[in-house]
């Protein structure tokens, strides 16, 4: 048991036996919730807490820090968070959930017969989750309940993560021939012989006797029969209908399914809505989360900063009363009712049901367009869905529409979106944009294209010869609308083939990055002992390779002509790996990497490279001890053209030691002139010549005989201190390894700090405030996306010279413009260990977005202007924040906030925000050409795409 753990014990034996402060209680819980939360594990549970006790009993146990800490927050345990206005709050009562509890009937009871809670609830404005071991405090201080309690799951793509599930999977079972009809309970993660089991005891049947089948939207879509298959992966739907089907005779399904009313069986839409809470580190059940589990409201760190709103139980009719209907009044300012967490679906759909030419389309009769056979698509029903979602927010009046069909259809087709989490409103975006291609697409038999490289033609005639490749493929109003053309080019870093691709675009993701270059420090070494190790502080591309650093700090250290640059990384004082190939991209070098350069002689056939490996001993048990390395390696490099003697080695070694040996140190010559080498006399083995005027100190100083060690080509041990003219046995193919053990005697006549704390690549100093003249452009993004960079290592092209993967250069230019440009700030990073949010300001143009300078295709003279007419805004943290849009109504010509339900006017001078992901831009139409406000007539003639 822990330190932290056994003390948390302690004290919770310590409040059973005494009544605590409300210091001492919120002490008590936040460390109980430290050590519970890094332990949790599937299966465990979680309680559900009404969130106005909690935030009662937050308010009695912050009261004492009330004066001295005025922060903001209301749900932390972390001590800054107090009821404004009151003095003394007095003790709450006892623990009251019924607030959370339906008045369902029984027959929709949980799996294991608990209470059940309404459908409606958010976490952060209805509960919290607690851990069992946080909810068993509470209880045993203030009582009551009703305790409802939820189990821990599996979740995620590689079902590594965890998840609550508040609201197990609520089914309709259908019996048929029969009629019969139930609902029930059950988790996700129940087998489908579970669902079975389950069924027949229900129904009183026998396993043999029915079958099972998913019958979701009153169609047979597949026969569970796989036992041990999970709801989940059979993509089991929250209240779908389940067919319960009696064998005929025992031995036979029967062949069709219950559709008509005589059957007993209704086609209802459900009635009930399912509201699942917020994922901010703790997910509920339905889609992805973090793996750390911290609710939103509960967390002991940092909850007090949760300040997003969310609306209320958003039943169909709950607008019907203030909905009004009226002639003349504008449409397109019906809101979507959140779902739970629909934010991020809400705010595209918005984006895409404004764009002019697409709510003209699907306005019209679009279903002769409808691609059926597709099997790319999703046979028309996503279409379908977006239409009659967008048809509704054009309709007159103004009452919100629950975009409950669109989402089911979502889920189906696109299971990631699946449940009631917050996901990436652009990732949503992307798959709706090519979902609607697809549904959409006019070509029913796509013909094999082979394109050609190519091959010195001018870049007019591939364009154009790749644009028509992919039109006889890809036609539909998204093409006509979103796609555009940019040319790829590929450089091979090595026989310098260079590849040139035209290649279609929806939208451009612009990286937001102020600078593109990178400071970067490392230790340099010389190898002939002139000098004494330096850092050197050298200015490089973001995005450049290693030749870039080489060539930076061969201008830094006054490089020789007859030297060169080695390049290592260091790690735990060894030589973790060369940097010898020039292409290597400097993003592979990490801020917190150790680097050492070291100038040697260059390299020829006949000299190989000696690595020096420093030791010392180290105590390992009470009374054992062992060599372990310590300080940086040098590198020197070996003639190898004669026999390779210790001696040899004796001197290299002496001399890139020269410049640490200490200048008050005496030295007698009481060693085998053998086995001994003066510093100022280097062999011609050596690396490099030594400076005289370095090396003066040392005249006539006899150095004493280090205590080198190597393993000779055969494995064997070599003791180098005994024989100077001792042959040694090395492969000229590798480098030649050699271990200087360091007494305590030798390491008082050389100064080693010079090897010690080699420095960081780059160094993460105090935090300046330092405020910068301009902000970041969105032109300056852009030009960032164009400029040339290698590729990643991951992402090697094959070079069809070379005959081998390189990691190229790759160049992006605009060649074809889209008549709707969608531009996707990359606000969000991941890696293995974190993920974060830029949340840099970008100054965006919302008219007069030229980009002109910035398309590769000059044959046509008019101008590339743009202007803004919509974008999705993200506030807050990665997991538990807010979507909405900003769209502007191109008839009244005026900006609105679309904030789920609510739409409300906002000034042209607020829509630009720190807060702005995807922005939607319309080309402004030239006076001289007619303008297609349609957008539902298709245009045939592809040469208008052509500039």
């Amino acid at each position: 048991m822990t330190e932290v753990a056994s003390a948390t014990a302690s004290a919770v034996m310590t409040a059973a036996t005494k009544e605590l402060s409300p210091e001492e209680e919120r002490v008590l819980i936040r460390d109980i919730a430290i050590t519970a939360e890094p332990n949790t594990k599937e299966g465990d549970s979680f309680f559900l807490i009404t969130q106005k006790w909690w935030q009662n009993w937050i308010d009695y146990v912050n009261q004492e820090q009330q004066q001295s800490n005025n922060n903001e927050g209301s749900s932390s345990l972390s001590g800054n968070s107090a009821s404004p206005g009151s003095s003394i709050l007095k003790r709450p009562s006892g623990i009251d959930n019924s607030d959370l509890i339906s008045d369902g009937t029984s027959e929709d009871s949980d799996p294991d017969g608990s209470v059940v809670i309404h459908d409606t609830l958010l976490e952060g404005r209805d509960y919290v989750l607690l851990p069992q071991q946080v909810w068993d405090q509470l209880y045993s201080w203030y009582g009551g309940g009703p305790t409802l309690s939820r189990k821990v799951i599996n979740s995620g793509l590689s079902q590594t993560e965890f998840a609550v599930e508040v609201y197990p999977l609520r089914l309709q079972l259908l019996l048929t021939p029969k009629g019969d009809r139930t609902t029930i309970r059950i988790s996700k993660k129940e087998t489908i012989g579970e669902l079975h089991r389950r069924a027949c005891e229900i129904f009183y049947l026998n396993l043999e006797q029915v079958c099972i089948w998913d019958y979701y939207g009153q169609r047979k879509h597949a026969l569970m029969n796989d036992m041990d298959k999970t709801l989940d992966d059979a993509n089991i739907q929250m209240d779908q209908d389940i067919l319960v089907e009696v064998l005929n005779n025992g031995s036979t399904a029967l062949s069709g399914g219950i559709s008509s009313p005589g059957n007993g069986f209704i086609d209802k839409e459900a009635t009930s809505v399912l509201l699942e809470p917020s994922k901010s580190g703790l997910s509920i059940a339905g889609g992805l989360s973090a793996n750390k589990i911290a609710s939103r409201g509960y967390s002991p760190e940092r909850l007090q900063n949760q300040t997003l709103s969310y609306p209320g139980k958003e039943m169909d009719n709950i607008y019907g009363s203030i909905g009004v209907i009226t002639r003349g009044v504008s449409g397109g300012l019906i809101g979507l009712l959140n779902l739970g967490n629909t934010c991020f679906m809400n705010s595209a759909i918005q984006c895409l049901v404004h764009t002019p030419e697409f709510a003209a389309y699907f306005r019209e009769d679009y279903h002769q367009e409808i691609n059926w056979q597709n099997p790319l698509g999703m046979v028309g029903e996503l279409a379908l869905a977006f239409g009659e979602l967008l048809r509704k927010l054009w309709a007159p009046g103004r009452t919100p529409v629950a975009p409950r069909p669109f989402k089911a259809k979502l889920a189906r087709f696109a299971p990631q979106f699946s449940g009631y989490n917050q996901h990436d409103s652009q990732e949503l975006l992307a798959f709706l944009l090519d979902g609607l291609h697809e549904d959409l697409n006019r070509v029913k038999h796509k013909p094999y294209i082979n394109s050609r490289d190519a091959d010195g033609r001018p870049d007019e005639e591939v364009a154009d010869e790749y644009w028509a490749n992919h039109i006889a493929r890809n036609d539909s109003i998204i093409v006509d609308v979103c796609q555009g053309q940019y040319k790829s080019t590929l450089v091979c870093p090595v026989c310098n083939k260079v590849s040139v691709t035209f290649d279609p675009f929806m939208y451009l993701s612009l990286p937001l990055q102020f600078t593109t270059t990178r400071t970067m420090s490392i230790t340099v070494f010389t190898c002939d002992g002139s000098a004494l190790p330096s850092t050197c502080t050298v200015t490089v591309p973001k995005q450049g390779r290693c030749r870039d650093l080489i060539q930076a700090l061969s201008n830094a250290c006054s490089l020789k002509q007859t030297e060169e640059i080695k390049l290592v990384e260091i790690r735990n004082h060894l030589i973790h790996r060369f940097l010898d190939d020039s292409v290597i991209s400097l993003s592979t070098i990490k801020d917190d990497d150790h680097l050492a350069a070291y100038k040697i002689r260059k390299s020829t056939k006949g000299n190989v490279l000696l690595q020096l490996i420093h030791r010392r001993q180290e105590l390992e048990t009470s009374d054992s001890q062992r060599w372990k390395p310590f300080g940086t390696p040098l590198v020197s490099t070996l003639s190898c053209d004669d026999v390779i003697l210790s001696g040899d080695i004796q001197t290299v070694v002496q001399t890139m030691l020269t410049p640490l040996l200490k200048e008050d140190t005496e030295y007698t010559d009481n060693s085998d002139p053998s086995t001994s080498g003066a510093a100022t006399d280097p062999s011609n083995h050596s690396s490099g010549e030594v400076d005289t005027n370095r090396a003066s100190t040392s005249t006539n100083k006899v150095l004493p005989t280090l205590p080198l060690q190597l393993v000779d080509e055969s494995k064997t041990p070599v003791d180098l201190s005994v024989g100077h003219e001792k042959a040694v046995n090395v492969s000229a193919a590798s480098p030649i390894v050699v271990y200087l053990d360091w007494s305590s005697k030798l390491l008082e006549k050389y100064n080693l700090n010079y090897l010690d704390n080699l420095p960081e690549v780059f160094k993460y100093g105090p935090v300046t405030k330092k405020a910068r003249t301009e902000p970041l452009s969105l032109y300056t993004c852009l030009e960032a996306f164009l400029r040339e960079e290698p590729l990643v290592p991951e992402d090697m092209w094959y070079c069809p010279q070379c005959k081998e993967q390189r990691q190229a250069s790759k160049k992006l230019d605009l060649w074809r413009l889209p008549e709707v440009l969608v531009i996707h700030l990359k606000r969000f990073s991941y890696s293995r260990s974190m993920k974060h949010k830029l949340e840099t300001f970008v100054n965006f143009p919302i008219h007069d977005f030229d980009l002109s300078n910035y398309v590769a295709d000059k044959r046509s003279s008019r101008p590339q202007l743009y202007e803004l007419y919509a974008l999705t805004n993200h506030y807050g943290g990665m997991g538990s924040g807010h979507y909405t849009a900003h769209i502007k109504l191109l008839d009244e010509n005026r900006w609105y906030n679309f904030d789920d339900s609510h739409i409300s006017p906002i000034n042209e001078e607020d829509v630009k925000s720190a807060a702005a992901y995807v922005l939607f831009y319309r080309r402004v139409k030239s006076d001289n050409s007619a303008s297609d406000t349609t957008g539902a007539r298709r245009v045939r003639n592809k040469t208008s795409y052509k500039h």
